[in-house]
């Protein structure tokens, strides 16, 4: 198996979790399979880096010493608000040589100023979604996803989703097991789907002001089960369907139909990974009636059947 070298760029404001994570990643499949990655870290000028959290990072050595590698990581993190130009310089020169282009969370911003990824799929971390596609038209932004991939290049949203990605390289290049083994050693699940959500359903909505609205989110998420129509919530909340509707969608950010949605799929994915419950009795307590109901929400949102996600994401019984 040929060896795989994986270039992670370093530079002062770097969050150190975009770099530490992936890099954990690939450093426990090369314990596990020696000979796999040859993982190297490189500021500009060879000099260390002060993180964002003000974790000093002493690189490997110089970007411009550094060979063209199978993988070119570039992390994110407050240094990329204002990148050097002659980081971006060296992306633009350097980045189309590497057959692999991954970033970690405003790492795609770097990537988008050198002008690699014009024309592609990506994502990033949520807060600078909407910058991202507006100072870069050419690039089709997709706000919601863990990671996009896209022919060679490969996005991740914020910090964690870093670990995701890494993970689901490593299964790409090596196998199941050895990505299973290092995601068991770090205490993660093997891999969030890369079309999972970055945020779960309380998260991703903003809190309602009124507290009728808000008592209906606390309901939505403690009763999935129940009778969650328009209807139905505008009576708990003694509003006209028509008013409760409007109101919620202005307060909340989404309408009532899709933050059911997502509540639902959310208590389905956790019964999943935490119980050994079937599959009929997670989608009757989940609210979606019938397993085929089921099957249906989570192949359109996680591209999985909930079978499949369950046989991924249910932590292995203790031996």
């Amino acid at each position: 198996m040929p060896q795989r070298t994986v270039l992670l760029v370093l530079f002062d404001g770097v969050q150190s979790l975009d770099v530490t994570g992936p890099l954990e990643v690939f450093a426990g499949a090369e314990r596990q399979t020696p000979g796999t990655y040859r993982i190297r870290t490189a500021s500009l000028d060879g000099a260390p880096v002060r993180t964002s959290s003000g974790l000093t990072l002493v690189p490997d050595g110089p970007l411009t010493g550094a060979r063209d590698p199978h993988t070119l990581l570039v992390p994110g993190g407050e240094g990329t608000r204002a990148p050097d130009p002659e980081l971006t310089a060296w992306l633009r020169a350097h980045g189309p040589r590497a057959r692999r282009l991954v970033s970690v969370c405003t790492g795609a911003i770097l990537l988008a100023g050198a002008g690699l990824l014009d024309g592609r799929r990506v994502t990033t971390h949520w807060s600078y979604c909407a910058k991202l596609a507006r100072d870069h038209p050419s690039v089709t932004v997709e706000p919601d996803p863990v990671y996009v991939r896209d022919g060679h290049v490969a996005t991740s949203a914020g910090v964690t989703a870093g670990i995701d990605l890494a993970l689901a390289l490593v299964e790409e290049d090596l196998d199941r097991d050895t990505a299973l083994t290092v995601a068991r050693h770090l205490v993660v699940f093997l891999r969030r789907p890369g079309n999972q959500a970055q945020f779960s359903a309380q998260l991703a909505a903003q809190t309602a002001r009124r507290d009728p609205l808000r008592e209906v989110q606390r309901w939505i998420t403690e009763h999935p089960a129940d009778d969650l129509s328009v209807e139905a919530l505008a009576a708990r909340a003694r509003l006209s369907p028509r008013h409760f509707a409007r109101a919620f969608r202005d307060e909340t950010g989404t309408t009532p139909g899709r933050y059911v949605d997502r509540v639902r799929l959310e208590h389905a994915r956790r019964l999943l990974e935490d119980t050994a419950d079937g599959v009929e009795e997670v989608s009757r307590a989940s609210g979606y009636g019938t397993p085929e109901a089921m099957r249906r929400a989570f192949v359109k949102a996680l591209g999985t059947p909930p079978a499949e996600y369950r046989r991924r994401f249910r932590p292995a019984p203790a031996h």
